[in-house]
């Protein structure tokens, strides 16, 4: 019996369990999941200081002829106190002198023989960047199961972290399997076909962040496909396209049998794609995908995907559809979950002019797909649909609704 895309992707994130971890320097650290939360050990700024090239005055000063006296930088160890009547040169970042009211940008002064003329009307705490304004020590600045990105890394550097601890990276191990198929790198036949669904694949878990180790390409034979699969039972993830149907020489399922294979579904009410089957051997989770390239493709874009969310240990690791609407009018067959690839500009959805399940090319035009649910026949022009992005990750820390109706 087939289960519906949201039973398959319970089934998915309860069985499928994070990564243990590794601590690494932040250096190294892009991409990463992290697996402790981190608490600011200082302020930021650590002391008030001047946010503009200027200087230093008491308001009570506002239109007066203050006097100059010397100038304090960035680094300076400066302690002294501001007098009434004076004023201190201060550049952007330095520390401000005690009793300092606002700072005045020197654009803003005019020089005299003796000082600066200051202008009227100066605001208390103007130009001044408070200590820890932007940080307060014992704040949480980022919590286990963020996503490492380059300005979290500005947030680690600020407090002086050099390591942290992270989930390590799911590592993912690919093959496919038919005679038919060759790589594109060999000779193929009038009777034969390159195989695109690996390299695809391939480069689509190495966007999602894997480690992926590329097994081969396996012989229709059960004897081959077992061998394929115990050089990948090593790594959390194993994905194969092609030999999950009803075939004479379909043997994948036989073949992960041998192993003591726990199939949790082996079908999915969707069209293109019925046959994707998801299970377990061990703490290793299999995901088996239809050898068509455009099913295969998009099936991964909605269980590959979520496995290597679940495994990855972050928060946000449900997929998050975006509102759009339909740029024109579509017709479907209504009775199946189908799933419709095209490209999203920003606010409308145009549907792929040509696609079948057997098709490469729509997969390079299109960035997105919808799901539409079985009881929808057709979407009206402006109607209201939920997009997934095959180009960028959105990812939500709850499980939504994913089709359109």
């Amino acid at each position: 019996m087939s289960v519906s895309i949201e039973k398959a992707l319970e089934l998915i994130y309860t069985n499928t369990r994070p990564k243990s971890i590794k601590i690494i320097p932040i250096e190294e650290a892009l991409g990463y999941i992290l697996a402790q939360s981190i608490t600011a050990t200082h302020n930021l700024p650590p002391y008030d200081n001047s946010a503009m090239d200027g200087y230093a005055v008491k308001v009570v000063d506002s239109g007066k002829n203050v006097k100059v006296s010397h100038t304090i930088f960035a680094g300076d160890d400066s302690h002294e106190e501001l007098i009434e009547g004076n004023a201190i040169k201060i550049m952007t970042g330095a520390r401000i002198p005690f009793a300092t009211q606002c700072i005045v940008p020197i654009e803003d002064t005019t020089k005299t023989s003796d000082g600066v003329q200051l202008p009227d009307n100066l605001i208390l705490s103007k130009h001044i960047r408070l200590s820890g304004e932007d940080v307060k020590r014992g704040q949480i600045l980022l919590h286990k199961g963020d996503k490492i990105d380059a300005h979290q890394i500005t947030l680690l550097a600020s407090q002086g972290i050099s390591h942290i601890k992270v989930y390590k990276k799911p590592r993912v191990a690919l093959f496919a399997s038919g005679n038919e198929l060759k790589m594109h790198f060999e000779q193929v036949t009038e009777y034969q076909l390159y195989n695109t669904n690996t390299p695809t694949l391939l480069s689509r878990a190495m966007e999602l962040g894997c480690e992926v180790e590329f097994i081969g390409t396996a012989q229709d034979t059960i004897e081959d496909i077992k061998t394929h699969i115990k050089s990948a039972l090593e790594c959390d993830l194993v994905i194969t396209s092609g030999g999950v149907s009803v075939g004479d020489a379909d043997f994948t399922k036989e073949a992960f049998g041998a192993f003591g294979y726990e199939i949790l579904f082996d079908k999915v009410n969707i069209k293109p794609g019925k046959p994707t089957t998801f299970g377990k051997i061990g703490e290793t989770v299999i995901l088996n995908l239809p050898g068509n390239p455009l099913a295969a493709a998009i099936n991964f874009e909605i269980f590959g995907q979520s496995i290597i969310y679940a495994l990855s240990g972050a928060t946000s690791k449900f997929i998050r559809p975006i509102v759009a609407k339909m740029k024109s009018e579509y017709k479907l067959r209504a009775g199946r979950r189908a799933i419709v690839p095209g490209v999203f500009d920003g606010e409308y959805f145009v549907v792929c002019e040509h696609f079948a399940p057997g098709m490469i090319s729509p997969l390079a035009y299109a960035n997105s797909y919808i799901i539409i649910d079985e009881e929808c026949g057709f979407l009206e022009t402006d109607a209201k649909v939920k997009i997934i992005s095959t180009k960028f990750s959105f990812t939500s820390s709850h499980l939504e609704s994913l089709g359109s109706s």
